[in-house]
C-alpha cells in the first residue's frame, strides 16, 4: 500500500477518467503518459471500463493504473484480474475494503466525515480519498478534518481543477489530487489526444510548482 501511495504522491495528480469506448483507452493512456502522468484512475461507470483497464494494463504495463468507483467485491475482483494495481471508491464500504485487503489490493475509499476517517483507521488504512472535495467544504473542510488525524493522508477528488489545485496540494495532509479537467469527455469523444497531452503537461507543471 505504501509503495502505491508513494508513487501517487510522486505524480501529485491522478487523472480520473471515464472511458465509454475501450478502443480509445490505450491512446488516452498514452496521451497522459506522454504528458508526464504515468498514472490514471479508470472509473467503473461504463460497460467498457474493465476492458479499458485490461487494454491499458497490457499496452502500458509501466502505467500505475487504478480502478475507480469500486462499489462491490465483484468489481474489485474483476478490476484486479484486468490489471488494476489499486482501487478507489467514492465511499467507505467495510466489506469491500476488507475484501480488497484480503486479495492484497491497495484501496483508497472515500470519506468526508470524522466518523468515516475513524472507520478507515479501524480497518488499518491511513490513506483516504476526500470526496466530493469541493461539495463537502473544500480546503477549509479538509483542514478541519485532517487536524485530529495527523497520521492520515488524503486524496481530494471532486471539483478539483487548475484553479484550486495549488490550494489542495499545499496542505501537508494531501499526498495527491484527483482531477479530470485534462481528460474531458468531449476531448476523448473527439479523439483529441494531442490536446489531452498538452493539458496534461500544463497540469503537471502546475502541480510541480507547489
Amino acid at each position: 500500500m505504501k509503495n502505491i501511495i508513494n508513487q501517487l504522491a510522486k505524480a501529485r495528480l491522478v487523472p480520473v477518467i471515464v472511458i465509454k469506448d475501450a478502443a480509445k483507452a490505450v491512446p488516452l493512456a498514452q496521451a497522459l503518459y506522454d504528458g508526464g502522468l504515468p498514472c490514471a484512475e479508470v472509473t467503473l461507470r461504463t460497460p467498457d471500463a474493465i476492458e479499458a483497464i485490461r487494454a491499458i494494463a497490457q499496452a502500458l504495463p509501466e502505467m500505475l493504473l487504478g480502478a475507480g468507483t469500486v462499489l462491490t467485491t465483484a468489481q474489485a475482483d474483476a478490476a484486479k484480474a484486468a490489471g488494476a494495481k489499486y482501487m478507489v471508491a467514492p465511499g467507505l464500504n467495510p466489506d469491500v475494503v476488507k475484501h480488497c485487503l484480503s486479495i492484497e489490493m491497495p484501496t483508497i475509499p472515500g470519506v468526508c466525515t470524522p466518523s468515516e476517517v475513524e472507520l478507515g483507521l479501524s480497518l488499518g488504512l491511513d490513506a483516504l480519498k476526500f470526496f466530493p472535495a469541493e461539495a463537502a467544504g473544500g480546503v477549509g473542510m479538509l483542514k478541519s478534518l485532517a487536524g485530529p488525524y495527523g497520521g492520515v493522508k488524503f486524496l481530494p477528488t471532486g471539483g478539483i481543477s487548475h484553479t484550486n489545485l495549488h490550494d489542495y496540494l499545499a496542505l501537508k495532509s494531501v499526498f495527491a489530487c484527483g482531477g479530470s479537467w485534462m481528460v474531458k469527455d468531449e476531448l476523448i469523444d473527439a479523439e483529441d489526444f494531442a490536446q489531452i497531452t498538452e493539458l496534461t503537461r500544463a497540469a503537471v507543471e502546475l502541480a510541480n510548482a507547489v
